[in-house]
């Protein structure tokens, strides 16, 4: 008898947001940090402080949102 398991794909997802003057890090829950410069996102460049602080996660962590200034980044799309 022949048992097949079905691979998983595995999907990182976000736990925490560290922000820096000229970057921002991303935590994955697998223990990967990802340093994203706020120059990539131009809304998140020319945001300020308490904008750039004030976001939520979409999807347990699939993504990110700043509602202040209506910007979304996936996960995935940082790892690319």
């Amino acid at each position: 008898m022949n048992i097949l398991a079905k691979q998983r794909e595995f999907i990182p997802l976000a736990t925490m947001i560290l922000f820096a003057e000229d970057d921002f890090t991303v935590a994955l829950a697998d223990g990967r940090q990802i340093v994203v410069p706020y120059e990539w996102f131009p809304r998140l460049a020319n945001a300020s402080k308490k904008e750039r602080e004030t976001f939520e996660f979409i999807g347990n962590g699939l993504g990110i949102h700043w509602p202040l200034i209506d910007e979304d980044i996936s996960v995935e799309g940082l790892l690319r």
